[in-house]
């Protein structure tokens, strides 16, 4: 099932989405006409894991860590899937990065690898959008809107092998599979669950696969994830 988050005349609601059309307590909206799509969840933080993939490690001459390495971007990161990712005026390196994310459905904490699968409502995707020309890593990636999310959770899919494709422009730029990550999800969301409490909503993003890199005004980036679906924003000049 595809849980969907929309905005109607009648406030934000979340249903069901089926071929453009999302049903909630018994009334269907059809997206563009009845609803504008949201980014499927509220987080009170988006905890996102990095170098977990070994050829972007070697890619990146990282050292492959020996437990998962995270960040926090706050909740004013969430964009919305289809809205325009704003160039920020203080950089001239911004990055992609097409990565799966899981959602969280109750407050939880110290979970069980075997318990994970209770506790997250559903898979989306995230881009990690990176100023690379900044100092640090919360100056780099925790600025407004550098979390594109979305388009809606599936909550029906296994994520240890799931095909994954990002594209710029029409490019091919990212190609892989999450059977290469060097944390599963499972061990991601465990570990991290050892040191945060965890809301309903929140998002824990599992890192991004070799080849991130730079966008510029004018590119639309398609982020696709095998049984999930294809997160697509586009990069505009902060004056349009």
């Amino acid at each position: 099932m595809r849980l969907a988050r929309i905005r109607t005349d009648e406030g934000v609601v979340t249903g069901e989405y089926e071929d453009g059309v999302v049903t909630a307590d018994g009334d269907e909206y059809d997206l563009g006409d009845d609803a504008d799509l949201l980014a499927p969840c509220d987080p009170s933080a988006l905890y996102c894991v990095g170098r977990n993939y070994a050829a972007t490690v070697d890619q990146m001459d990282y050292d492959i860590p020996d437990q998962p390495d995270w960040f926090i971007k706050p909740p004013v990161s969430v964009l919305d899937p289809g809205a325009d990712i704003e160039y920020p005026a203080w950089t001239d390196e911004l990055t992609y990065a097409g990565e799966l994310a899981a959602v969280i459905d109750r407050e939880c904490t110290n979970v069980s690898e075997d318990e994970v699968s209770d506790v997250v409502r559903g898979y989306t995707i995230m881009n990690d959008l990176d100023a690379l020309d900044q100092p640090g890593r919360t100056a780099r990636k925790a600025f407004d809107g550098s979390g594109p999310l979305g388009p809606w959770i599936e909550t029906d899919v296994d994520p240890s092998d799931l095909d994954m494709t990002t594209h710029v422009g029409g490019e091919l730029r990212q190609e892989a599979n999450t059977q290469q990550m060097l944390f599963s999800p499972a061990e991601v969301v465990s570990f991290l669950s050892e040191r945060y409490t965890f809301k309903p909503g929140d998002v824990i993003s599992f890192g991004s696969p070799a080849n991130p890199g730079l966008v510029e005004p004018g590119d639309e980036v398609e982020i696709w994830y095998e049984g999930v679906g294809t997160l697509t924003n586009r990069v505009v000049s902060p004056s349009e």
